[in-house]
C-alpha cells in the first residue's frame, strides 16, 4: 500500500497558491506549499509521496534549475510547471528535461486538477513498483540467510520480514548456536539501513576498563595512551545497526551508561563535553531469561524494557529436526568447497542418527559435524559416537511416540524436498499410497 499522495505547490504569489489549494482540496487532493525552491527542497526526497506543481518564475532559483535538481534526486518524480504567456519555449524545453506537464496562466481550476491527477496516477504506480521491488529484495535476503522449511522457521522469517523495515529495537532470544547474530544480520541486511555499518559487540568479551573507550570513543589526551581521537562502536554504527551479543553479561555499571545513550540517542566521547547525536538501530541477543535476571537484581529492568520493544525467539534445532538434512547438505557443500574435498555421501543409517540426536549445540554443532564429515573424521565424535553424544543433562530423550512422529515428519519433509514438492513422486519414493501421504502431510503441517 502506498501512502496518501499530496501536491507540493512551489509558488511565491500567495493568491495563486490559495487558488491552487482550493481547487485541489475541493477534489479531495491534499496539498502543501512553499514560497521558494530552496524551501521546497527541504521537503523533497527520492520517495516523496506526491508530486510537485511549480511556477517557472521563482525568486532566487528559478523553476528550470529547480527541475534539474529534482530530476537528479528522483528522475521519476512528476513535476507540473506553471508558465506565463511568454514562457512557452521554456516550458517545451522543460518537457525535454523531464517535466511531466505544464499549464499556462491563466488556467481554469479543472485544467490544474486534470494535470495533477495524471501526475498523481503516475507517481502512485512508481511508488508501488518501488515498494514491491523492496519487498522482493527483503524477502530474498531473508530466504537466503534464514534456512529451513519447518513451520517455526517459516514463522521466524515472517517475523523478521515484519521487523526489518521498521526502526524498532529488537531483543533476540535463543540457545547457544541457534544463529542469533545471523538473525541480527538478517534484520540489518533486509532493512533500509543495510548500506550502513553492522557493528557487533560481544558484551561478555569487553573488559570494564575498556568499555567507555570502546563504546563511546575518546578525544586525544582523554587518558594515558590516548594519542588521537577515536570513534567508538556506537558512533560507528550510526546510520546502521548496533548488535549487542550476550547482553546479559554486561556489568550493571555499564548498563546504566548504555541505557542513557539508548534513551537520549546522544553520547559523549571520553574527554569531551560535546553531545554527539546517534542514529542506529539496536539489536541485542541473549541465551538466558533476562526477566529472571531482573528479578535477581543482575540486570536492569528499565534497560530490558528499552531493548525488548520487539522480541524474536529462535527455535532450537531439536524442535525443527526436519531441517537437519537441508542444513547438513548446505554445510557439507560449503565445507567441501572450502577444503577442496569431494562432497561425501552420507549413509542412511548415519542420517537416521542425525535425526534422532538432540543437538545441544544446535546449528553450530551441526556445522561442525558437517566439517568432520567432509574431513573424514566424523566417526569418533557425536552424534556418531553412540551414547557419548547423548550423555548428560543437555536434553531428555523423547518418548517413543514423539520420537516416531518426529522421524516420520522429518522423513516426509526431506522426501518432499528431494522430489520438488510432487505428491505423486514423493509417495512413490516412500512407497506409500498418495492418500496416506496426503493425510500425513496435513497432519504434520507440511503443505506449505
Amino acid at each position: 500500500m502506498t501512502p496518501d499522495l499530496k501536491v507540493l505547490i512551489v509558488e511565491d504569489d500567495p493568491d495563486i497558491v490559495l487558488g491552487c489549494e482550493q481547487a485541489l482540496q475541493l477534489e479531495g487532493i491534499a496539498t502543501e506549499s512553499a514560497p521558494s525552491a530552496e524551501l521546497a527542497r527541504l521537503r523533497l526526497g527520492r520517495d516523496y509521496p506526491g508530486v510537485v506543481v511549480s511556477d517557472i518564475r521563482l525568486p532566487q532559483m528559478d523553476g528550470m534549475a529547480f527541475l534539474q535538481e529534482l530530476m537528479a534526486v528522483d528522475p521519476e518524480l512528476p513535476v507540473v510547471l506553471i508558465t506565463g504567456h511568454g514562457d512557452i519555449s521554456m516550458a517545451v524545453q522543460a518537457m525535454k528535461d523531464g517535466a511531466h506537464d505544464f499549464i499556462q496562466k491563466p488556467f481554469a481550476p479543472e485544467q490544474l486538477v486534470r494535470a495533477v491527477r495524471r501526475a498523481l496516477d503516475k507517481r502512485r504506480l512508481v511508488l508501488e513498483v518501488r515498494q514491491l521491488r523492496s519487498q522482493l529484495a527483503q524477502r530474498d535476503v531473508i530466504e537466503r540467510l534464514v534456512m529451513g522449511r519447518a513451520p517455526n522457521m517459516q514463522r521466524l522469517r515472517e517475523v523478521l520480514a515484519g521487523l526489518a523495515a521498521s526502526t524498532v529495537d529488537v531483543l533476540i532470544h535463543g540457545e547457544t548456536g541457534t544463529g542469533k547474530e545471523l538473525a541480527a544480520r538478517c534484520l540489518h541486511e533486509a532493512s533500509p539501513r543495510s548500506k550502513g555499518h553492522f557493528v557487533a559487540i560481544n558484551c561478555g568479551g569487553l573488559p570494564d576498563t575498556l568499555f567507555d573507550s570502546e563504546m563511546f570513543g575518546n578525544e586525544a589526551g582523554a587518558f594515558t595512551g590516548a594519542g588521537k581521537r577515536r570513534i567508538g562502536k556506537i558512533e560507528h554504527a550510526s546510520g546502521g545497526t548496533l548488535f549487542l551479543d550476550e547482553i546479559e553479561s554486561m556489568p550493571l555499571a555499564m548498563q546504566i551508561k548504555l541505557l542513557r545513550v539508548l534513551q537520549e540517542r546522544v553520547l559523549e566521547r571520553l574527554g569531551s563535553n560535546t553531545l554527539i547525536p546517534i542514529d542506529c538501530r539496536v539489536v541485542a541477543a541473549t541465551k538466558v531469561d533476562l526477566l529472571e535476571l531482573c528479578r535477581q537484581g543482575k540486570f536492569r529492568e528499565d534497560l530490558y524494557y528499552r531493548l525488548s520493544v520487539a522480541t524474536v525467539e529462535l527455535p532450537p534445532l531439536r524442535d525443527r529436526r526436519e531441517d537437519v538434512p537441508l542444513l547438513l547438505e548446505h554445510f557439507v557443500m560449503a565445507a567441501a568447497a572450502r577444503h577442496q574435498r569431494p562432497v561425501p555421501e552420507l549413509p542412511a543409517g548415519q542420517l537416521h542418527q542425525l535425526l534422532g540426536y538432540h543437538w545441544p549445540g544446535n546449528v553450530r554443532e551441526l556445522r561442525n559435524v558437517a566439517e568432520r564429515v567432509v574431513l573424514g573424521i566424523a566417526a569418533g565424535a557425536a552424534p556418531f559416537a553412540g551414547a557419548a553424544g547423548d550423555a548428560g543433562d543437555a536434553a531428555q530423550p523423547q518418548a517413543l511416540a514423539a520420537a516416531v512422529e518426529t522421524f516420520e515428519r522429518t522423513l516426509i519433509a526431506e522426501a518432499l524436498r528431494q522430489q520438488g514438492g510432487s505428491l505423486a513422486r514423493t509417495a512413490e519414493a516412500l512407497r506409500v499410497a498418495k492418500t496416506t501421504l496426503h493425510d500425513k502431510i496435513r497432519k504434520y503441517g507440511l503443505g506449505s
